[in-house]
């Protein structure tokens, strides 16, 4: 077993227009980790993704209107505190994430070594290189972030994750950043005790090319990302 007697893996995958992949994305996390749930939270897809998330025998929760990747993940959070499952992994419906990684990620996790894991793209030889503007962001934040938690990340956007049920509770609560959960969760959970660890993750291209990051849309995450962060620095640490 993945996971171990009695204890409950879920992997989380939410979606946006991902009808025409979902489905291998699922097959190849089904290969990877056999005894694990997996749940697809539709964010109101405009295509076929429930349908074929559905069809592929998966947990389907689905919005009735897009709400934004932030709240897509808080509800798949949500879902699991709430269905008692003792660890998360959280990966991308675009095929961007290997799933081959996911055990990799989880067994930190698992073993009670850390709290939080993130799957690193730079850290692996053959991942892809994102786009200039992106880079920029990306490096900014790297060297903000590993200065508040005292940790040396390296990629403090990954969405490529694995967390304890403790973690899980603790990102159900209002507080949680839902706008552009990235940094600011990452210094959220540090101030709040929780261990965090990296890990080398493969990451691809996006095959349908789409991210919320693309064009010069990191420099308005930039902006944004800044004034999250300010909020919570200013809020009160709490557990």
């Amino acid at each position: 077993m993945v996971n171990g007697e009695n204890l409950k893996t879920l992997i989380l995958i939410p979606a946006y227009n991902e009808g025409e992949g979902i489905a291998r994305v699922i097959a190849r996390v089904r290969q990877a980790v056999p005894d694990a749930d997996i749940l697809v939270v539709n964010d109101g897809s405009r295509d076929e993704t429930a349908a074929a998330a559905a069809s592929a025998g998966v947990i389907v929760v689905s919005h009735p209107f897009n709400m934004g990747y932030g709240v897509a993940i808080q509800t798949g959070y949500k879902y699991a505190f709430r269905h008692g499952y003792d660890f998360l992994a959280q990966i991308d419906a675009d095929g961007q994430h290997d799933p081959e990684c996911i055990p990799m990620l989880l067994a930190p996790v698992i073993a009670g070594e850390t709290d939080f894991v993130i799957g690193s793209r730079f850290l692996e030889a053959g991942s892809y290189t994102p786009p200039l503007p992106r880079r920029i962001a990306m490096g900014f934040f790297r060297k903000l972030v590993s200065f508040l938690t005292g940790t040396a990340i390296t990629d403090s956007t990954s969405g490529f994750q694995a967390f304890n049920r403790e973690v899980i509770r603790y990102f159900t609560r209002d507080s949680f950043p839902c706008d552009y959960p990235d940094a600011d969760m990452l210094i959220t959970i540090h101030r709040a005790g929780f261990r965090i660890r990296e890990l080398p993750a493969r990451m691809f291209v996006s095959p349908s090319g789409r991210s919320m990051h693309s064009g010069w849309k990191p420099f308005y995450y930039m902006f944004k990302m800044m004034l999250s962060i300010f909020v919570t620095l200013l809020r009160r640490r709490e557990r």
